[in-house]
């Protein structure tokens, strides 16, 4: 059994050989070479970002039909729990293919707009700390073990590199097209 990695180890990037390519954007979101420091450093940057945002500005939509600030936070939170559930189930060895999930469906059901943006983002951190919390207590050989989810094959560190991603590229439409930062 290969020993625990100390609990700030990083994560090094994925082979591009075990990402499909629809995912490689997100991966090229995330700089420098560690997962784990880019996921801990998103801790900071959403609260920079997003807290404080006045209730009003945090209910936008850039044009109508997307989602508001609220819903691409909660979107974030629920997706987050989503690449936590695949990596704990792949690190344990658990073979059985995941499904994907319909983030079109899931955000109305959130309701997140209802809520205050001060509990979204608290909401937000509190599920990103507890992903680094799972994977801090890895052991060093489970960032490669893999599965399937979504029909697709994952691998614990490529899981890792897509959370960070993920949340990356969102901040960027939220500069970008939402007008924030």
């Amino acid at each position: 059994m290969e020993p625990h990695p100390p609990p700030t180890a990083p994560i090094a990037r994925p082979s591009p050989s075990v990402v499909s390519s629809g995912l490689a954007p997100y991966l090229a979101d995330v700089l420098g070479n560690d997962a784990r420091a880019a996921l801990a450093a998103q801790v900071d940057e959403v609260s920079r970002l997003l807290d404080g945002l006045p209730e009003a500005r945090a209910l936008h939509r850039y044009t109508p039909g997307k989602w508001s600030v609220k819903e691409v936070l909660g979107h974030l939170c629920d997706a987050e729990r989503v690449y936590a559930y695949r990596m704990l189930r792949f690190a344990r060895n658990d073979s059985t293919p995941l499904p994907g999930f319909d983030e079109n469906c899931y955000v109305p059901a959130g309701q997140f707009d209802a809520r205050s943006m001060s509990s979204l983002v608290a909401e937000w951190q509190a599920i990103r700390r507890s992903t680094l919390a799972l994977v801090d207590g890895f052991p060093t050989d489970a960032l490669d073990r893999s599965g399937v989810a979504n029909g697709w094959p994952f691998t614990v560190r490529t899981l890792a590199w897509l959370a960070a991603g993920h949340t990356s590229h969102h901040l960027r439409v939220l500069r970008e097209r939402y007008g924030l930062g």
